[in-house]
């Protein structure tokens, strides 16, 4: 071989290499305006880490990120929103575990989870935990359980909406439990707060980032963590399998998607973006300090984890034979 058909055979390898990136640019929307579509209301923890990642997002491409938040229906508005709506490549939705995972088992949608949206990287993961008024007088997930036995169907617990992680999560320990308390759901965390806070409701699967200052103001009373082991932030609060119930673990999380009519090289070109921001100092410390710790990873990773979780949830749903209403 000629030493010009050696040069020529290197240019081509290394066109080759550079062949995804190139086209993933090529493919990146130019629009000045990005919409993160939130199935929550704001104020609560999925509004709050997608205007923070939003705010690193919209620095480094140096156009506008706008939060759209659409509550209802627990988060499903926003999930079949995005699923159906135009595939602009600049429309991401702040998916959930609830409307991803648990909804397709409990309900007839108007959109396919995993055919209409497309993933790409998982943002946030982390625990919710078991909090109580304060006026109950309960200070520990075991006088939790004895009070709901004691009351059969008198205990109710807040949830971000039908088919959410904090549904699902009750439904859980109900199950190991063996009690049964009365699921009353809402639009989104700020909401359930709310009314957690004025008494109208007894007990709430809360985001800790949410729940943080009223438990350090005492309004709240934190049982247990749902997670396999306890948060940080609350070191001393144990959680739920380590509380009489091995194999509980029933955690949270928010992840990226899109249309899955956008090609793949934009949503290999997303993903490089976004998990640049979630691994930023900036957005991993004020995640953190939201107890929301950042999991940025693989388009791959994270359609593995919904096939996983939606394995999951499917089989609590046919064991509690949950039918909503």
């Amino acid at each position: 071989m000629n030493k010009r058909r050696v040069l020529k055979a290197a240019a081509v390898a290394a066109l080759a290499q550079l062949a995804p990136g190139w086209a993933a640019a090529q493919a990146f929307p130019t629009k000045s305006t990005v919409t993160i579509v939130v199935g929550f209301a704001a104020g609560g923890a999925a509004d709050a880490a997608a205007r923070v990642i939003g705010k690193k997002l919209g620095e480094n491409l140096g156009v506008t990120v706008v939060i759209d938040n659409r509550p209802g229906a627990g988060g499903n508005i926003a999930h079949q929103f995005v699923a159906k709506g135009p595939a602009d490549g600049a429309t991401l939705l702040f998916g959930s575990v609830g409307p991803l995972t648990v909804a397709p088992h409990l309900m007839k949608l108007g959109y396919d989870p995993v055919k209409d949206l497309a993933p790409i990287t998982m943002a946030v993961n982390f625990p919710n935990v078991l909090v109580v008024h304060a006026g109950l007088k309960i200070r520990t997930l075991a006088e939790f359980i004895d009070y709901a036995k004691k009351n059969p169907g008198k205990l109710d617990y807040a949830s971000t909406g039908p088919g959410s992680a904090s549904h699902l999560a009750g439904e859980m320990l109900d199950h190991m439990a063996k009690v049964e308390t009365v699921h009353i759901p809402y639009k989104g965390g700020a909401p359930a707060m709310q009314d957690l806070l004025g008494g109208r409701v007894a007990s709430y699967y809360s985001t800790y980032s949410t729940a943080q200052p009223h438990i350090e103001s005492g309004a709240l009373v934190p049982l247990a963590s749902t997670g396999p082991k306890r948060l940080a932030a609350l070191p001393n609060v144990p959680t739920i399998a380590e509380s009489g119930y091995p194999g509980y673990s029933a955690t949270n999380w928010y992840a990226f998607l899109a249309s899955s009519r956008l090609p793949k090289p934009m949503l290999e070109r997303w993903n490089l973006e976004l998990v640049k921001v979630l691994k930023s100092p900036e957005v991993v410390t004020e995640l953190n300090r939201h107890g929301m710790p950042p999991q940025p990873g693989t388009r791959e990773d994270l359609a593995r984890e919904i096939e996983r979780e939606t394995a999951t949830w499917g089989q609590v749903i046919r064991e509690r034979k949950i039918v909503l209403q």
